[in-house]
């Protein structure tokens, strides 16, 4: 695994740089509408365009990547996601920034895309589940010391704007260069809701609170932490340590979830996610040091909802199935993290910051009652027949592939040696 990830070194180290970038816009752009007056239900608004833009490119930026390539889609990609972060410095109005925040989400899917897809070209089928592990872990790493660049230079500078766009540049700068063969083109991907819900309600809906929870937390985590009037420095701990946990638990508890009914891990990390949220929104009064411990293990649970909840659609269907399962429950995801940001600002706005995280606990609770309903009228799946968890964070239907042929491969096999021994 070291020679591979040697190999596309220039790969994943200019992807890292990228969404160290990346990682750092998400939070400013939310400290400076806050601290410029804007209402959290505007900022909401805001910040869920990115997310709308995220599945507009999911179905735009195939054609761009097929007509041109992936080295010179790539490149486009970055470049003007550099321009757009520059752009936010120019003229802080909302309906300007939600206009960026929507390109800025179709580049950022065209940039996922290419590199992942780049990924599955170069590795065979054997090695895709460790590669794929590395590559989560980088992408989450890179967002979680983004935060803390947040401490370069003030707030409410040119700095950080400039900061991210040198990001974005030198990130493209080893993808643009490297020798790695240019994979396939990136198909689009089929939404067949009724389909997926046939296979399992519990695994969509669980996908949906995903992308509601996450979607908020991206777009509204350092509005909550700047309207507690925290410092930079403590906005940073905040964001960086609460994806620090979704970085480091996403593997035990994935695993936890390998080992007994996939419906009662959920059904904890539910109720888990829901007693560390409400513990947060009652941890601002007490102390930085309580909230930021509420902060990490809220994010280590939370951040395993959408990996757990598409692991237990696996378990409802045949391996064929997987791989366009998985693309659309990527699309419910996004348009949970479409809705979120703006019903969460919305009650932030008529009820104050901690009404974020009331939001989380009460949209946990819901799910885990719908879990507990669902165990008691559904048969578990065996666990011999349980499929593996895979750690999902938002990424393109090209991650989907690399994550979802290794189970296919070995779904193959086994049905090869089962021929044969017949």
């Amino acid at each position: 695994m070291l020679r591979l990830v040697t190999s596309l070194f220039t790969l994943l180290f200019g992807m890292t740089v990228l969404l160290t970038g990346l990682g750092l816009l998400s939070t400013l752009l939310g400290v400076r509408a806050q601290a410029a007056g804007m209402p959290s239900s505007t900022i909401g608004l805001i910040m869920a365009a990115y997310f709308a833009g995220f599945i507009v490119g999911t179905y735009w930026c195939p054609r761009i990547i097929r007509r041109v390539g992936h080295v010179r889609a790539f490149t486009a990609f970055a470049a003007i996601s550099a321009a757009t972060a520059l752009a936010h410095a120019l003229w802080l109005d909302a309906w300007f920034w939600g206009v960026l925040r929507m390109f800025n989400g179709v580049m950022m899917v065209g940039i996922y895309m290419t590199m992942e897809s780049w990924l599955n070209t170069a590795v065979d089928n054997r090695r895709r589940g460790g590669l794929f592990a590395v590559y989560v872990t980088l992408s989450m790493v890179a967002m979680s010391l983004g935060q803390f660049l947040l401490m370069v230079g003030s707030q409410h500078s040119f700095i950080p704007f400039a900061l991210v766009s040198m990001l974005f540049c030198l990130g493209l700068v080893p993808i643009a260069l490297t020798r790695v063969q240019q994979p396939t083109p990136v198909d689009t991907p089929t939404l067949h809701l009724r389909q997926l819900i046939g296979f399992s309600q519990l695994g969509t809906l669980g996908t949906l609170v995903a992308g509601l929870t996450s979607g908020a937390f991206w777009g509204l985590g350092a509005v909550f932490a700047k309207a507690l009037g925290l410092p930079a420095s403590a906005i940073a701990a905040f964001m960086g340590v609460t994806i620090a946990g979704g970085a480091l638990l996403q593997w035990p508890i994935g695993k936890l979830s390998d080992r007994f009914d996939r419906r009662t891990v959920l059904l904890g990390v539910c109720v888990a996610g829901a007693v560390f949220a409400a513990g947060i929104s009652v941890a601002t009064h007490v102390s930085l040091m309580l909230l930021l411990v509420l902060s990490f293990l809220y994010g280590g649970v939370a951040f395993t909802l959408y990996g757990i909840s598409v692991a237990h659609m696996n378990d409802q269907i045949r391996v064929e199935d997987m791989l366009e399962a998985s693309k659309g429950l990527l699309l419910i995801y996004g348009v949970g993290a479409v809705i979120g940001p703006v019903f969460a600002g919305q009650l932030m706005s008529r009820f104050g910051p901690p009404s974020l995280f009331v939001f989380f606990s009460a949209t946990l609770i819901a799910l885990a009652l719908f879990g507990f309903y669902r165990s008691r009228v559904t048969e578990p799946t065996p666990l011999v027949e349980q499929g593996d968890f895979v750690p999902m964070v938002r990424t393109s239907q090209a991650a989907v592939e690399l994550a979802q042929t290794e189970a296919q491969e070995a779904e193959d096999s086994g049905e090869q040696t089962h021929d044969a021994a017949a």
